[in-house]
């Protein structure tokens, strides 16, 4: 019943200007296409829809643009190890930019990302960090330039 009213709260709010769940902020963003396809085919969209909280380091379209085309599909075609990437990009907890601290944090996926801060500029492994805190009701996004991969 709860969630049966939490979900009609949510699409009547919607257009407006109320946060919505780390999938549908990323969904309505419109730069993380291939994120949210991703998210998708791991069968993470309930996960990422749940209570949370998240913290959920995102990589653009641009990013994963990056990545040559054959190991995106084949990556997008691996579900476990689909999974295994996309869960090294979050992290339990709200994190808001001004509590990151620079060291290893560890992810869903179970391994450490290393956060480094150098002229005021915030790494996660080998991306930059390009926009922080886009607010979700269910935790909160970093964008990052680069799809980072566990070790």
């Amino acid at each position: 019943m709860k969630k049966m009213l939490i979900a009609a709260a949510f699409a009547m709010a919607a257009g407006a200007s109320h946060a919505a769940d780390i999938v549908d902020t990323a969904k309505s963003a419109g730069t993380f296409n291939t994120l949210v396809t991703a998210v998708q085919a791991a069968g993470l969209v309930d996960t990422l829809k749940g209570p949370g909280p998240f913290t959920v380091f995102a990589p653009t379209d641009e990013a994963f643009a990056k990545i040559p085309k054959a190991k995106l599909d084949a990556l997008l075609k691996d579900k476990a190890a689909l999974t295994k990437v996309l869960t090294y990009h979050v992290v339990p907890g709200k994190v808001m930019a001004a509590d990151v601290k620079p060291g290893n944090v560890k992810t869903v996926e179970g391994s450490n990302l290393a956060v480094t801060a150098k002229g005021g500029k915030v790494m996660v492994d080998k991306a930059h960090v390009v926009k922080t805190d886009i607010a979700a009701d269910n935790g909160v996004i970093h964008v990052i330039d680069t799809v980072v991969m566990p070790k």
